[in-house]
């Protein structure tokens, strides 16, 4: 089900819950090009301010992406900005909760404003805010 730009109502939120994996970051690494040690080498990891390995934080961020095009506003949505702000690390095994909230609608342009965080327990390891071109009414 997607939700058009008049469905949606400052407050309505949607959530996404993923566990990070070993598989994940090595995915992503591919994916991405992003081969940095801190995500792939523990002994070089442990030289961080983390000490040990996290993951990619844009990994993280995407998650925003899902709960945007895959709950609300859905499948059609546009993405077309998003502003983060990276709090806290992800570690492999963390289970990263992320939730997006409308904070304002343009409906004569279709347009959503989310006010999005990922949470890993209480933490919020990812603040930020998106926009997002919604479905057309059915």
């Amino acid at each position: 089900m997607s939700y058009s730009v008049e469905d949606l109502k400052p407050g309505m939120s949607e959530s996404f819950t993923k566990t990070v994996t070993e598989a994940d970051i090595q995915k992503f690494g591919e994916v991405s090009g992003d081969m940095n040690p801190a995500h792939f080498d523990e002994a070089f990891a442990a030289t961080t301010p983390f000490k040990t390995r996290i993951a990619h934080g844009v990994l993280s961020a995407s998650y925003i992406s899902t709960v945007l095009g895959m709950k609300m506003p859905g499948p059609g949505t546009i993405f077309m900005s998003l502003t983060t702000r990276f709090k806290a690390p992800v570690r492999i095994g963390d289970t990263v909760v992320t939730t997006c909230t409308v904070h304002e609608t343009v409906p004569e342009k279709r347009r959503v404003i989310f006010d999005c965080v990922c949470k890993v327990g209480d933490t919020a390891v990812i603040e930020g805010e998106a926009m997002v071109m919604a479905p057309p009414k059915a």
